[in-house]
């Protein structure tokens, strides 16, 4: 027997199939028109968010002063300037070595090339001298061709440095306000907006705040961690630039999966060209020795709470927020991605059905008192 299709059946299919349809054209437009007016107040966004990243990992030092009767403002005050301390301390850490050794790095990248020709000429890939000259000399002729995208290049980099110097201390203006004012935020919030949005909202910055300082802080404690040994493998061996290193590999786990990567292989490639294949492969085998105890030991006992995000999204959201944005896309993905998972778990606890069990009756309280503000 053939089954006929049933026409109202159908329909109804279609209906509910085009009004889905509709509602996600929807979503995705009203999506779409904030990234857009994101991207118009990128200026003041961007120095907003670097100054929550840095808030994060300095909140827990002005609390404990705030804990012990310090005044908000002086609290906030010390550990401010005691950050500056630190940065401009780590700034010079990286700065004299390279300064000292950027003659040393420039005939070393002279002889890594050569090394690399004279690679390419033997096997496996037996390419010719003439091929390898022709490539070059194509790679010049496009430089000298292009002297003039080259200067302006320039000038847009220097352009982004003095707005990355602006960002830089509005960030830091806006750290110390935030640690001053930052516990009042959420009952002044509470008391601007209607209706429940006055529950919801808190509730959901509330969960979005520990998420994010969770993830800033795991990432710095477990980047340190990678500096340390990595840094402590590369002095060792007498790789040059063992401090920078150890410095970027630290930055550059802000960055999950992508950023270990490029800390690795630019330590790798240095370790290649001062000391040779065997430093080379030593350098190789200390950061997988690394990776793999930050991967199993390290981030499982530091981010216990976690931020609920599978090692594929968290790859596919780094790849994302890369192409979209570039280093600040790669930098931004994964809280960004955690952001979306603490908003969507709201939204499903508020959307599930109720238990089916009846309610427990609740316990009068007297510390209760109607009209509250919400606790910071």
């Amino acid at each position: 027997m053939s089954a006929t299709l049933s026409s109202i059946k159908t329909a109804a299919a279609l209906r509910t199939t085009a009004r889905v349809a509709v509602e996600s054209l929807l979503v995705l437009a009203a999506a779409a028109v904030a990234l857009w007016v994101l991207g118009r107040m990128w200026p003041i966004v961007w120095p907003i968010v670097v100054g929550l990243f840095l808030t994060t990992l300095t909140w827990p030092p002005t609390r404990f002063l705030r804990r012990r009767g310090w005044h908000p403002a002086l609290a906030a005050a010390v550990v401010t300037v005691l950050f500056l301390l630190v940065l401009t301390a780590i700034v010079a850490l990286i700065a004299v070595p390279v300064a000292s050794q950027s003659g040393e790095l420039a005939d070393g990248v002279v002889e890594g090339i050569q090394r690399l020709r004279e690679w390419a000429a033997g096997p496996p890939l037996n390419i010719g001298e003439d091929q390898i000259s022709g490539a070059f000399d194509t790679a010049v002729a496009r430089v000298q061709d292009s002297i003039g995208s080259m200067v302006t290049a320039v000038a847009t980099g220097l352009s982004t440095v003095l707005n990355g110097v602006v960002t830089a201390v509005l960030s830091l203006f806006l750290m110390f306000f935030f640690l001053k004012d930052g516990p009042r935020f959420l009952p002044w919030l509470a008391r601007q907006l209607p209706g429940r949005l006055a529950t919801d909202v808190p509730v959901v910055a509330a969960r979005g705040w520990d998420t994010l300082g969770a993830f800033v802080r795991s990432q710095a404690f477990v980047g340190l961690l990678d500096a340390v040994f990595i840094g402590l493998g590369l002095w060792i061996l007498g790789v040059p630039l063992a401090l920078p290193l150890a410095v970027l590999t630290f930055i550059s786990a802000f960055v999950p999966i992508v950023g270990a990567l490029f800390a690795g292989l630019v330590a790798v490639l240095i370790a290649l060209v001062y000391n040779g294949l065997t430093d080379a492969l030593i350098v190789l085998a200390i950061i997988l020795v690394v990776q793999q105890l930050e991967g199993n030991v390290f981030q499982p006992m530091i981010q216990s709470r976690g931020l609920g995000l599978h090692a594929a999204v968290v790859l596919l959201a780094v790849t994302l927020g890369g192409s979209l944005a570039g280093i600040v896309g790669s930098l931004l993905a994964v809280p960004a991605a955690a952001l979306v998972a603490v908003v969507w778990n709201y939204l499903r606890e508020q959307l599930s059905e109720p238990s089916q069990e009846p309610p427990a009756e609740p316990e009068p309280d007297d510390s209760y008192v109607p009209g509250a503000a919400v606790p910071s």
